[in-house]
């Protein structure tokens, strides 16, 4: 599947988007911030504090529990503001 990593996330990784195979055990948006945070320092620091980055998978929002079984693409973005 392919992710997506914008503003601040990105800047952490070090990369815009990349496409990755998941163990079958990531079944959640949850799952997969937990996967991704043991595949190296900069992303242990860019979802340090999962709380805060939104997931939207195939351009809809998406909540922790979201299955990603047949997404397409998975976005990771930090909370937006408006002003």
């Amino acid at each position: 599947m392919k992710l997506v990593y914008f503003a601040w996330v990105r800047e952490r990784i070090g990369r815009p988007e990349e496409t990755l195979d998941p163990p079958p055990e990531v079944r959640t948006v949850a799952d997969l911030l937990v996967w991704l945070r043991g595949r190296g320092e900069e992303y242990a620091y860019a979802f340090e504090n999962e709380g805060i980055v939104r997931a939207a998978i195939d351009r809809v929002h998406a909540k922790p529990d979201t299955p990603i079984a047949g997404a397409g693409e998975i976005a990771f973005f930090p909370p937006m503001t408006g002003g």
